[in-house]
């Protein structure tokens, strides 16, 4: 019966993109061609023209998407219109990346009418966060990596913090995978771990859960998953962990980053904080797990993430480090 299935699967024409090798975008030279687009919330302008201006300054050409600047109903144009700037600036081939604009609501508007098959006949960087890990994870879904990362506002700031970040990203484009290393928590879990990461907005991607756009269909590969969210409840975040562990997602996983989560009410249910309420549960699994990873919504201090590439997770008693390793390295 199952030589019948993937038969019938081959002969359909039905493609099992989870099963795909997944692809890393080929490095920026100078010179090329950003395409800024707004999946989800529309931008403000000034920010936009700010985010162009840092990308000009990386030595890159970035052009901004027809719809990208857009209204309606608090989106940055229709689905159709957004769909439109997404499929051009995949399938445009003097577009060598994509960057998105801002997050807000809206991207998984436009899966249904992204086939994935552009995502992987044009493999390109992919950039954002919050709104736009439904993007990620359709791409990934395809076999293609992306990078969870800043957008617009972070590279229009100039602080610091933001430009050790947004250097980071810039060293991402020119084909410099990262090695990262931050302070222990006492709420981790030691241990070592090698895996593909994946991950971002956790309501996001658990609203895609079993769909052919949910990059946790990997889960049988061996995956790493890091979360953050901003505005849930503590109750909400509750169930969608155990959604994860009613899929058989968290018995599967070989470590998990915990990011930051913010804008919610503290204390909940008898736990203290986010945290405490995440270790309660997670501590039960054999993994590797740290907190207060700087990703997400909390700070300017949001690192890039390299979604679909294999990472070795090390939690230690003096910190964790996450190393970022090329397909070809073994792992």
């Amino acid at each position: 019966m199952m030589r019948f299935f993937a038969f019938l699967l081959v002969f359909l024409g039905v493609t099992t993109y989870a099963q795909k090798p997944l692809v890393m975008p080929e490095p920026l030279r100078q010179g090329d061609t950003i395409a800024i687009i707004s999946p989800s919330s529309t931008p403000d302008t000034a920010v936009v023209v700010k985010g162009c201006e840092a990308l000009q300054a990386w030595g890159y050409v970035p052009v901004v998407g027809p719809h990208a600047l857009c209204f309606d109903h608090g989106f940055a144009g229709t689905a159709d219109e957004r769909a439109s700037d997404l499929l051009w600036a995949l399938r445009d081939p003097s577009v060598r990346a994509i960057l998105c604009s801002r997050g807000g609501d809206g991207a998984v508007q436009l899966l249904m009418r992204v086939p994935l098959n552009d995502f992987a006949d044009h493999p390109k960087w992919l950039m954002g966060f919050s709104d736009v890990t439904a993007l990620h994870s359709a791409q990934v879904s395809a076999g293609v990596m992306s990078i969870h990362s800043t957008m617009c506002e972070g590279l229009s700031m100039n602080t610091p913090v933001r430009d050790s970040v947004n250097a980071m990203l810039h060293d991402i484009l020119q084909g410099h995978l990262p090695t990262y290393r931050v302070d222990s928590h006492p709420l981790n879990q030691t241990g070592e771990a090698s895996g593909v990461l994946v991950g971002g907005n956790m309501s996001v991607f658990c609203g895609l859960a079993g769909s052919e756009y949910d990059f946790l269909n990997r889960a049988d590969e061996g995956l790493i998953l890091f979360i953050e969210d901003t505005g849930e409840a503590m109750s909400k975040v509750d169930r969608m962990l155990h959604l994860l562990e009613i899929r058989g997602i968290l018995s599967q996983l070989r470590g998990i980053i915990v990011g930051h989560f913010s804008k919610y009410k503290a204390p909940e249910s008898g736990f203290s904080d986010m945290y405490d309420m995440l270790h309660h549960y997670l501590q039960h699994y054999p993994i590797p797990v740290c907190y207060d990873f700087p990703i997400g919504h909390h700070s300017g201090l949001n690192l890039p993430m390299v979604e679909g590439c294999n990472i070795r997770l090390s939690v230690r008693d003096d910190g964790t480090t996450v190393e970022f390793l090329r397909p070809s390295s073994k792992h």
